[in-house]
């Protein structure tokens, strides 16, 4: 399995910092925006084999896994069939150690999760969470967990740990009822969403761009049922800045919350304006007569006509594509990222920085496919993104011989 990412890149997250990259005559480890898929380019010292990925704005923590062929330059890493976590991005591209965490402090890990300010890591037998400000070799948080055989439940996944989760900022350990039996947890920038087991939605926080799923603006302290998908069985879930997704046992796609820069996939009056201003400027640069102009008022007429949102307060839901189910999705700042089970990516929202993958820096409220993977040859299975990036784990597409 091989990862690309593509995007904000101003601390080498996508392209580590540490030497001249080139790509298709790009010096790409010095760009800020990477508007195309790069292939990622593992810290030195670090092993290549890449099992997972989890972003923050500023950094990206890598889970890597040493196979049996394990060379001289992993030997700091790990042990044969081990693991460790590797970190790029702010003061780690030149650092010999992930922000004051040691490859070595990582070994054995089974997971990991990473903000601003905090590298949390899972072992099978305890929790660590390190401040990434604090230079000193030991965690700011632990604590011990007891291992529980597989059939007494679905194993965890972070921020998820027995009993709660771990937030991005302290108090870093929060209790959830044992009621809810917890299956996964996505944490926005104010807000949470969690999937139970049953396949039920809960959302709390901080509710100002109907993030919560709830048809108001308010927050909500506790977590609450998104009452509106009562009844339908949820396998995964995901949320960004402001705004949450979650995707049915079907493989549909539920959207809401805010919309400003397209990143619901919902028609966003900002970005229809700004693409009409566009097309009106390259229109009048090619052609000045009166039968141009003309031509454009029926179109004038059907936007005037259109109905924009930019805030959704209720799920609705998204057709990604017709003839596609979707099978997992991950959430930027504000844009969105889904694979389909076809194995293809659609991405869309806010662009600015090459996000989307599309090879230009224009943001966009309809999901389009990520074309760069299909005409390699190549099948995603994973989607992750950072706040202004993103990142895509893809196979080898096999090939049916005729």
């Amino acid at each position: 399995m091989r990862w690309f990412g593509f995007g904000f890149n101003a601390f080498g997250q996508i392209c580590v910092h540490e030497k001249s990259v080139k790509v298709a005559g790009r010096d790409v480890a010095n760009e800020v925006k990477v508007n195309s898929p790069t292939e990622l380019s593992g810290r030195s010292g670090c092993c290549s084999q890449i099992s997972q990925i989890k972003a923050c704005w500023s950094r990206r923590a890598s889970l890597h896994l040493i196979g049996e062929s394990k060379t001289t330059s992993q030997s700091n890493c790990a042990s044969r069939g081990d693991s460790c976590v590797c970190v790029a991005g702010f003061e780690a591209a030149t650092s010999k150690e992930s922000c004051g965490v040691s490859v070595i402090d990582s070994r054995g890990c089974t997971d990991a999760v990473i903000s601003e300010l905090y590298l949390t890591l899972a072992f099978p037998d305890r929790i660590e969470t390190w401040d990434l400000r604090n230079k000193e070799k030991t965690p700011s948080w632990g604590m011990e967990i007891k291992t529980q055989p597989q059939s007494s439940g679905p194993l965890l996944n972070l921020p998820l740990v027995p009993g709660g989760y771990i937030a991005t900022k302290p108090p870093l350990y929060r209790p959830l009822a044992p009621d809810l039996k917890a299956k996964s947890l996505a944490l926005g920038a104010e807000h949470a969403i969690l999937l139970c087991a049953t396949g039920a939605v809960y959302t709390w926080g901080l509710g100002s761009h109907g993030q919560l799923g709830h048809g108001g603006l308010t927050s909500e302290e506790e977590p609450k049922a998104v009452e509106a998908l009562w009844g339908m069985p949820m396998s995964c879930v995901a949320t960004g800045g402001w705004h949450s997704v979650c995707i049915s046992d079907g493989g549909d796609l539920y959207v809401w919350g805010w919309n400003e820069s397209g990143q619901l996939g919902l028609p966003s009056r900002g970005l229809r304006k700004a693409a009409q201003q566009q097309s009106s400027q390259q229109a009048g640069a090619l052609c000045q007569d009166a039968s141009s102009s003309h031509g454009e008022e029926p179109q004038e007429g059907e936007k005037q006509e259109e109905v924009f949102i930019s805030i959704q307060a209720f799920p609705a839901l998204l057709d990604v594509t017709p003839s596609c189910e979707i099978s997992t999705v991950s959430c930027g700042s504000r844009h969105t990222a889904a694979v389909t089970t076809t194995g293809d990516l659609y991405t869309w929202g806010w662009g600015e920085y090459g996000q989307l993958g599309h090879h230009t820096l224009i943001s966009s409220d309809e999901p389009q496919r990520v074309e760069y993977f299909r005409k390699q040859q190549m099948r995603v299975v994973d989607v992750v993104c950072g706040t202004w990036n993103t990142f895509a784990a893809v196979v080898k597409e096999e090939v049916a011989c005729s």
